[in-house]
Parts: structure tokens; C-alpha cells; sequence
């Protein structure tokens, strides 16, 4: 950045006849600006201009790098200005990964009034259930449900995760219902399969609040959570869901809470970024978006009878 500024003052040394003029424009001090022009030529390792007592001329190697580095300069003003423009207005391109079923249900509906909020934005979703490297991939934030283990990532909470065990009234009529957590250990558990492995382990609360774990097991796993949910009202066990994933299948009947008086911990639903500084006004406009849909009046949570 040195070496850029020296350049500026030497093509306004140019431009106005004389260092006193330059420095004044730049509201430096003459001896400043010539000790500047002296760096620039020691780190170039040529003179640049010729200087008389009345007049200051540009060597050929001066007149050079006025021809090549004014046209250098204008390209990183209009560089650094496009930048600052599209740092502070809400347009340009944003690119976010979510989960495929959180997704597809809750927050592609809403997609086209925020583009219609938003005329300058360009947006890629991506759907896939896999955790990915922000930063590798290239991109400005996720959406992720559950407990968040990167400390080098920045997150928002936008909802609470609420969780049930569920299990069709079929699966419960032919195997009865459980009424205390150490039950499962009799029960089909339908498991996750996830980047931590087969999770075998179901953390409860007890009737005092505090967390009880449980191993549980069964003949049925998948690291698709739409499979689980297929397999549950299929009369195959009993499984783990967030209620925004189930939660038309239990207005509707279909499926039933189990354990009601043990319910999983909630968890939160988050935007998730690399950094903290600097975000992107287009990307804290769809996140500030997606928190006044989810804030409070959960689409998932309407017309729900909580256990």
C-alpha cells in the first residue's frame, strides 16, 4: 500500500508541476512528500524525475510508469469502489447450503418474496444434508439444525429446534408403549446415521429437567432423516425428530409422541458464517429475513398440541 501511495503522489507531482502543489493537495508537508518520492525511487531503483531549481521533469522511466501506473491506479479505485458498494448495498450474489427437507419445506416457499424484497440479489441454494467447509466451498453462510461444534464459525440462532420420539399408532398397538425411558431397550429404535457416527445414544430429560442418557437399538438406521420418518410411519420403530419435521404427520395422526414426560432437549436452528466482521449486506439481509419468519411464530409449531 506504500508503494500504491507513492505512485499517487509522484502522478500528482506530475500533474500540478511541483512537490509543494502535490503536498499541499494531499495536505502533507513538503519534506514528507519528497522523502515519499525518494522511497519510491530507491524501491524502483531508477530516477523518476529530473529537478531544477523552477522545474521538475519526468525521466523516461518517470514518464513509464505514469503511462502504465495512472492506468493501474484508476483500475484499483474502480476496483476498491465497486467493492465498498457492493459490501454496503443489498445486491450481488449469495450463496448458502441447508439441510434438503429443512430446506425444501420451510424455506423455499418463502425464496420468492425475499427476491422479490430484494431485486439486486443473486442467490444459489444449495440442498444437502452434508456438513461442508464454508470457506473451502465457497460458501457465505449455512442453515444448521441441531448442536454446533466449529468455534472458528459464526452463528445466529433463528429458532428453536424442538424435539420429540414419535412411533405410528400401529407400531404402538402391536408393541405397546413405553412409559419410562429404560422401555426402549424392549422398543424398534430407528437410528441416525450421521458424520459422528451411528447415534445410539438418546439424551432425555428426566421429570426433574436434567438430562438422562439412553442406548437404544433396532434393526433400521439411515443418515437420511427422510428415510426415518418414512420407516416410523411405516410401523418399523420408534424415532428422534425435530417437530418441524414431523409435526403435519402428528397434527394429522399419523404418528404419536412417545415418552412425553422424557422429551430430547431442544436444540436451535442457525445461520452459520466464517466470520464476524465484514459481513456482506446482501447476506445479513437473508438472515435477518429468515429470522423475522422464524423468530417467533413457527410455521412448523401452528395448530401443534406440545406433549
Amino acid at each position: 500500500m506504500n508503494r500504491i501511495d507513492d505512485i499517487c503522489l509522484f502522478l500528482r507531482v506530475l500533474d500540478l508541476g511541483s512537490i509543494s502543489a502535490a503536498a499541499r493537495s494531499l495536505d502533507l508537508s513538503v519534506a514528507v512528500a519528497s522523502q515519499r518520492l525518494k522511497r519510491l525511487e530507491r524501491d524502483l531503483g531508477v530516477r523518476l524525475l529530473h529537478r531544477t531549481t523552477r522545474q521538475l521533469h519526468a525521466t523516461p522511466e518517470g514518464t513509464a510508469l505514469a503511462e502504465q501506473g495512472r492506468a493501474l491506479i484508476e483500475d484499483l479505485e474502480a476496483l476498491t469502489s465497486g467493492l465498498r458498494k457492493s459490501g454496503s448495498s443489498v445486491s450481488g450474489p449469495v450463496r448458502v447450503t441447508m439441510s434438503a427437507a429443512f430446506g425444501r419445506q420451510y424455506v423455499s416457499p418463502l425464496l420468492p418474496q425475499f427476491l422479490a424484497r430484494h431485486p439486486g440479489i443473486k442467490l444459489n441454494v444449495n440442498l444437502s444434508d452434508q456438513v461442508v467447509d464454508l470457506v473451502t466451498a465457497g460458501f457465505d453462510l449455512a442453515i444448521r439444525i441441531g448442536m454446533l461444534s466449529d468455534s472458528n464459525l459464526v452463528a445466529r440462532r433463528l429458532a428453536t429446534n424442538k424435539r420429540v420420539l414419535c412411533a405410528s399408532p400401529t407400531y404402538l398397538k402391536q408393541h405397546g408403549t413405553p412409559r419410562t425411558p429404560a422401555d426402549l431397550a424392549h422398543h424398534e429404535c430407528l437410528l441416525q446415521v450421521g458424520s459422528q457416527g451411528r447415534q445410539d445414544i438418546w439424551t432425555l430429560s428426566d421429570t426433574t429437567g436434567r438430562p438422562l442418557a439412553v442406548r437404544v437399538n433396532g434393526r433400521f438406521e439411515s443418515n437420511f432423516g427422510e428415510l426415518l420418518g418414512d420407516a416410523t410411519l411405516a410401523g418399523l420403530g420408534i424415532s428422534l425428530h425435530s417437530t418441524w419435521h414431523i409435526g403435519g404427520e402428528l397434527r394429522a395422526g399419523r404418528l404419536r409422541v412417545v415418552l412425553p414426560d422424557y422429551p430430547p432437549p431442544d436444540t436451535g436452528i442457525y445461520a452459520v458464517m466464517p466470520q464476524r466482521r465484514m459481513v456482506p449486506q446482501r447476506v445479513q439481509a437473508f438472515i435477518d429475513f429468515l429470522a423475522e419468519h422464524f423468530s417467533d411464530d413457527l410455521p412448523w409449531e401452528k395448530h401443534l398440541q406440545q406433549p
